[in-house]
């Protein structure tokens, strides 16, 4: 079955992708790239504590990803790919040949030399410019914290202020 949703979102795996996520969408599995954590065994067991024993997760890095996606896309039940940070989303798009359609950013939160775009998603003017780049490249991107939650067309969100 296909991956349901491509997400960027900065707290990788946490409640709301777990619950918030998860449920609606029936989950079965998270795939979290990150080179990082992909080497990491510690940060990948503290990651593995907030996935529910029904759904299981896997760390890999951005290569391996993009290499095995085709395979990613035929496990069983759906699934979510999730990354950190707008760069590696980019980087995962341009590897994969068009294979990715449609990213929703979820949480980029609060650091400096980042301006709030929408109460969740602050971006500095390079994250800005990596998801124009996304969606240069055929991608669909939406903003969307929750599945409940209108998604916010990437136009709207570079354009939004505080408080909207």
């Amino acid at each position: 079955m296909p991956i349901a949703l491509f997400r960027i979102d900065d707290r990788l795996i946490h409640g709301q992708v777990v619950v918030g996520w998860g449920q609606p969408l029936e989950l079965r599995y998270i795939v979290l790239v990150d080179d990082e954590v992909a080497s990491s065994e510690w940060e990948q067991e503290l990651y593995r504590m907030g996935v529910p024993p029904d759904m299981s997760v896997e760390f890999v890095t951005v290569a391996e990803a993009a290499q095995r996606l085709p395979a990613l896309e035929q496990y069983p039940g759906p699934g979510m790919l999730l990354v950190g940070d707008i760069g590696t989303m980019r980087r995962l798009v341009e590897q994969t040949a068009g294979a990715i359609r449609a990213v929703n950013v979820g949480g980029v939160h609060h650091s400096p030399g980042r301006v709030q775009r929408l109460r969740y998603v602050f971006l500095t003017p390079a994250e800005e410019q990596g998801l124009r780049d996304i969606a240069a490249l055929g991608v669909e991107v939406t903003a969307q914290d929750v599945p409940g939650a209108r998604p916010v067309p990437l136009g709207e969100l570079l354009t939004a202020t505080a408080g909207s």
